[in-house]
């Protein structure tokens, strides 16, 4: 499996990004954004977490006009599959790839711990290893993690198992973190081949650093 990772000014989870899929054994590319190609042999394109651009426009709001991000569409439209995680969810929204936006958090700090997500859709390749309704402690890290979309845009998402994840306590139940509508933690797009989340699976998956809850979910990617 090839994996390619984009790299942006301020990206700052490329490196862990790249060591989780390759102890999953994925051959792992950094690509950086000034790049105008995708190589052809690609199963997976990730758009890791940091802060891209520094973040001094809006989380992603930059990223969206790199060069790269031209193949990065063309690569979505013909069926390619992405994973954005943290700033790479911001850059998915900010260029339509993903529906809805991300804001600053309710209590404007910024979060950094572990938290529960329960799995709300599983009837895709990110998710299809774990079940419906299992709970994951996944670390997250972010300061504009408030997920935010209208009621129509809700209702299409619930209709067509969009919502991934929800932040939830260690018994399942909804619980909030930063304000996101209905506390979504992570939707994907309705041919379900882009996926984005706030958590960093990444950074879960060795109980060395604490728990390896994110190995199941990067797995999915693995035919």
């Amino acid at each position: 499996m090839k994996v390619v990772v984009l790299q942006f000014p301020g990206t700052n989870c490329e490196y862990d990004t790249k060591y989780a899929f390759e102890k999953l054994g994925a051959t792992v590319e950094i690509i950086w954004h000034d790049n105008v190609s995708i190589p052809t042999d690609t199963n997976l394109v990730v758009i890791p977490g940091g802060f891209s651009y520094g973040d001094y426009l809006r989380s992603g709001a930059l990223a969206k006009f790199a060069k790269i991000m031209n193949s990065v569409k063309q690569y979505a439209a013909d069926g390619g599959k992405i994973l954005g995680i943290c700033n790479g969810f911001q850059v998915l929204v900010e260029t339509g790839l993903l529906p809805g936006a991300l804001k600053r958090n309710d209590n404007l700090h910024f979060i950094s711990k572990y938290h529960h997500l329960k799995v709300i859709n599983n009837d895709n390749i990110f998710l299809k290893q774990l079940n419906k309704n299992d709970i994951v402690n996944i670390p997250v890290a972010h300061h504009d993690g408030n997920y935010y979309i209208d009621e129509a845009g809700l209702k299409d998402l619930e209709e067509n198992n969009q919502i991934l994840l929800k932040y939830c306590n260690k018994d399942g139940e909804t619980q909030i973190l930063n304000g996101s509508v209905d506390q979504i933690a992570g939707i994907c797009n309705k041919e379900k081949n882009i996926f984005g989340l706030m958590p960093h699976p990444e950074r879960a998956i060795e109980e060395l650093l604490g728990c390896d809850d994110g190995v199941k979910m990067l797995q999915g990617f693995f035919n």
